[in-house]
C-alpha cells in the first residue's frame, strides 16, 4: 500500500504543473490553478500515511534530532509521506509562483523553467522566482490611489 500511495503522490500532482507549464494561457488554467485545493490529493496521501503512524512521526518531529529524522524517513512510510509533503508544498509554491507571475505578466517561457526547477528542487525554485520577480513589478490598479510613504 505504501507504494502505490508514494507512486500516486506526484501522479495526482502532474495535471496541474502540466496546466502551469504547457497551457499557461488556456482559460481552464487559470480556474483550475486559482484553487488551492488542487494541493488535496497530496495532502490526503500524505494524511493516509502519517496517521497511522503518528506515533512513531509524532515523537520526532516534536523533539527532532537528526538520527531521529533520519530513522524516521528511513523506513518506507517515511519516505512516502516526506515525498507526499514535498510534493504538496512545491505544488503550492509553484501555484503561487504561476498567480503572481500572471498578474506581473511574466512571459510563459520565462516561467517554464522556473517551475521546472519548483518540482524537482523546490527550494531552489522559489529562490529563483523571487530574484526574478523583482524585474516585473506588478500593475498598479488605476481605482486604487498610491499609498503615502511613511
Amino acid at each position: 500500500m505504501t507504494g502505490v500511495l508514494f507512486d500516486l503522490t506526484f501522479a495526482t500532482a502532474a495535471p496541474f504543473w502540466a496546466l502551469m507549464i504547457l497551457l499557461p494561457r488556456w482559460s481552464w488554467t487559470a480556474r483550475i490553478v486559482r484553487s488551492p485545493l488542487i494541493v488535496l490529493p497530496a495532502l490526503l496521501i500524505y494524511a493516509l500515511l502519517v496517521l497511522p503512524a503518528i506515533g512513531d512521526v509524532l515523537p520526532a518531529v516534536l523533539s527532532p534530532t537528526l538520527d531521529g529524522i533520519r530513522d524516521l524517513l528511513g523506513t518506507d512510510t517515511g519516505a512516502a509521506a516526506a515525498w507526499a509533503h514535498m510534493i504538496a508544498f512545491d505544488l503550492l509554491v509553484g501555484r503561487w509562483a504561476w498567480l503572481d507571475s500572471r498578474e506581473r505578466r511574466i512571459p510563459a517561457l520565462v516561467m517554464a523553467p522556473v517551475l521546472i526547477l519548483t518540482i524537482l528542487l523546490g527550494p531552489l525554485g522559489l529562490a529563483t522566482y523571487l530574484g526574478l520577480r523583482t524585474r516585473w513589478a506588478r500593475p498598479r490598479d488605476p481605482a486604487v490611489p498610491p499609498q503615502p510613504l511613511g
